[in-house]
């Protein structure tokens, strides 16, 4: 087996790197405690390549593989989660989906912009009523006798909600079929009929703005459908995997971050006589934290060079990527409580960034597929069994 990497991957991880600890962790906590969407961070990302890695550039993106998204990933969330929560969304939800399923005028006229960080993407999925079970939507997009559709009904948690130019959205066109009577949609939120509810108070995250949408009689064309109907809970499915492959690396950047505080601390901070990194239980919490955090990034990498062979060759990467998000956010959860742990005090005060890193690292838990609907998917893949 081969580990080096590319010089590609090598460029794009030195590039997210620096603009990370130099653009982004200066201003982390500022934006984290006004709760404020950092967008002229994200216009530079997008400047960068950084908003569509896996883009290729005849559609503005980077035209890289999914190895260099992971690696920059990475990067962006050891600086800050919720500046790579609004790159994760853009890149493997909203272009990933695009690239996939859509048309050709399609991806020209609503993944260029995107990509090149001109605007922001949103992916619809959640609604009020259904989280984990997406089948159970109840919001509707009924066909027209001319091929448009009419929508009407609500979507929550949309990350990227309250700022986003264009949505990637998820509506049921025929109940009595189930999960094949929904289909994708694109929606350009200045049309007529499309409301943003206010922004949700999150525990962390608090710079990736997420809000509640809703449709009045909001039409779209036939132009607007993306794949064919009905075909909008496997494109879901599809877009989640990949999404889950961002996550997992958001939470290994959040991790290191935690554990490089950690290790920091555990030399500088003196506690009867000697650094408290000589301490026995101390060095069994940080060789447990080093083993997580390892186990997680290799786990990401594989789950992203398994989605690079699908792409080439077909075939899945739904428990790679599974395996990946499920332990590499648990581990995120570990790791930072015992960061908090050591650094005692100050790891629980706001003036230092711990206490940020254990908020932040709630919400990869949750996301892009809970751990229990991770748990579920690795052990169906596994058995056959439903």
């Amino acid at each position: 087996m081969d580990f080096n990497f590319t010089e590609d991957q090598l460029s794009i991880q030195a590039v997210a790197r620096d603009f990370a600890q130099k653009r982004i962790a200066p201003v982390a906590a500022e934006f984290d405690a006004k709760g404020e969407f950092p967008l002229d961070n994200i216009r530079e990302m997008g400047a960068l390549g950084l908003m569509g890695i896996e883009v290729p550039v005849e559609y503005g993106g980077a035209g890289m593989d999914s190895v260099s998204y992971a690696l920059a990933m990475i990067e962006i969330a050891a600086a800050d989660c919720a500046h790579s929560t609004i790159m994760s969304v853009n890149n493997t939800l909203y272009c990933n989906g695009l690239l996939k399923f859509g048309t050709e005028e399609q991806k020209q006229k609503y993944v260029r912009p995107i990509a090149a960080g001109e605007a922001i993407g949103a992916f619809a999925l959640t609604e009020p009523q259904s989280g984990s079970d997406a089948t159970a939507m109840k919001l509707r997009a009924v066909k027209q006798a001319d091929g448009s559709f009419v929508i009407n009904g609500k979507k929550s948690w949309i990350t990227s909600g309250p700022v986003a130019k264009y949505i990637l959205l998820f509506a049921m066109t025929d109940p009595a079929k189930g999960p094949k009577g929904i289909s994708a949609f694109l929606i350009d939120t200045a049309r007529e009929g499309f409301h943003r509810g206010k922004t949700e108070p999150k525990l962390g995250i608090r710079a990736s703005a997420t809000c509640e949408i809703e449709f009045t009689d909001y039409r779209v064309g036939a132009e607007d459908l993306i794949g064919t109907e009905g075909e909008g809970f496997k494109i879901a499915m599809g877009v989640l995997d990949a999404g889950r492959i961002g996550i997992a690396s958001q939470a290994v950047g959040l991790s290191r971050a935690a554990y490089e505080a950690t290790i920091a601390y555990s030399k500088d901070r003196k506690a009867f006589g000697q650094s408290i990194g000589s301490f026995q239980m101390i060095q069994q919490k940080i060789a447990d934290m080093k083993c997580k955090l390892d186990a997680s990034y290799w786990l990401v990498l594989r789950a992203a060079w398994a989605k690079q062979q699908a792409d080439k060759n077909g075939g899945k990467f739904s428990t790679e990527a599974a395996v990946a998000k499920l332990t590499a956010s648990e581990s995120a959860m570990w790791i930072t409580h015992q960061a908090v742990q050591i650094h005692g005090g100050m790891g629980y005060s706001k003036e230092m960034p711990l206490e940020r890193y254990f908020r932040d690292a709630k919400i990869t838990e949750i996301y892009e597929g809970t751990s229990e609907i991770q748990r579920m998917v690795i052990a169906r893949n596994e058995t056959g069994l439903r």
